[in-house]
């Protein structure tokens, strides 16, 4: 059983930054893809980053040259450092596993282990 366990998350004002990180526990292997996904009320839940086992990164283009997504296997925890955040940039912050070994997806579908969330809020 996988268990991810998001935090970090707060109330900042716009331009600050936030750290978020999400420690997993069960069956966490360097060689699945971690993903970070958000969702605001009303809002479909999108895809922000995700990070290879092997620490290659890509992300959604609301967020790219602001956020930075890494891994630390040897704890089982995903990092997001946000920077430079917008109140466009509220909402809560998931942190997902991916489904199939060594590829990465930006599809929520393809993500089959989700934390509960930890919630950021922007204030201008």
């Amino acid at each position: 059983q996988v268990q991810l366990v998001e935090s970090g998350g707060g109330s900042v004002q716009a331009g600050g930054s936030l750290r978020l990180s999400c420690v997993g526990s069960g069956y966490i292997s360097s060689s699945y893809c971690m993903g970070w996904f958000r969702e605001d009320p009303g809002k479909e839940r999108e895809w922000v980053a995700y990070v290879s086992g092997g620490g290659t990164t890509q992300y959604a283009d609301s967020v790219k040259g602001r956020f930075t997504a890494s891994r630390d296997n040897s704890k089982n925890t995903l990092f997001l450092q946000m920077n430079s955040l917008k109140p466009d940039d509220s909402a809560v912050y998931y942190c997902a596993r991916r489904s199939n070994l060594y590829t990465c997806s930006s599809t929520m579908g393809d993500y089959n282990y989700w934390g509960r969330g930890t919630q950021v809020n922007v204030s201008s």
